[in-house]
């Protein structure tokens, strides 16, 4: 059972990420972006946004295979360098630990990311993480006509 509505409790808080997240939309390969928030969302057990991010995908011409396979990204060969080098850093991200995100990792992505790209790539990151806590938090509902 959902907890809370944030967006009705703190909608100023709540239009502030809806802010990054037009940000991100507007400046992120579309692609990128929808596995991007896919993978952070496995990650953090976000079914709320898995479901949202998977139809989201499929209806823009994501193939199932590819989406399947986010789960695995490493051993997928569906996966161009650049889409590799933001898995990982959404993994590194998303993660932080106590030693931040790897050199190698950051190295990656810089190879083939302008510093421009990157910087919106970590925003977009950031963001589905913010989206992914509050809806686990608030316990955010699925919608039953998917």
């Amino acid at each position: 059972m959902q907890r809370m509505d944030p967006s009705r409790v703190a909608p100023e808080a709540y239009q502030a990420v809806l802010g990054m997240e037009k940000y991100v939309r507007q400046n992120v390969d579309h692609t990128v972006l929808e596995l991007v928030k896919l993978r952070a969302s496995v990650l953090n057990g976000c079914a709320f946004c898995v479901d949202m991010h998977t139809r989201d995908a499929l209806a823009a011409g994501e193939s199932s295979r590819r989406l399947f396979a986010v789960a695995a990204w490493r051993e997928a060969p569906f996966f161009d360098e650049r889409e590799r080098a933001a898995l990982a850093l959404t993994d590194a991200v998303t993660r932080l630990g106590d030693h931040g995100v790897p050199d190698d990792v950051w190295d990656a992505a810089a190879k083939v990311w302008s510093e421009k790209e990157l910087a919106d790539l970590l925003m977009a990151i950031a963001t589905i993480n913010v989206w992914n806590r509050i809806a686990v938090t608030c316990r955010t509902e699925l919608p039953a006509d998917a």
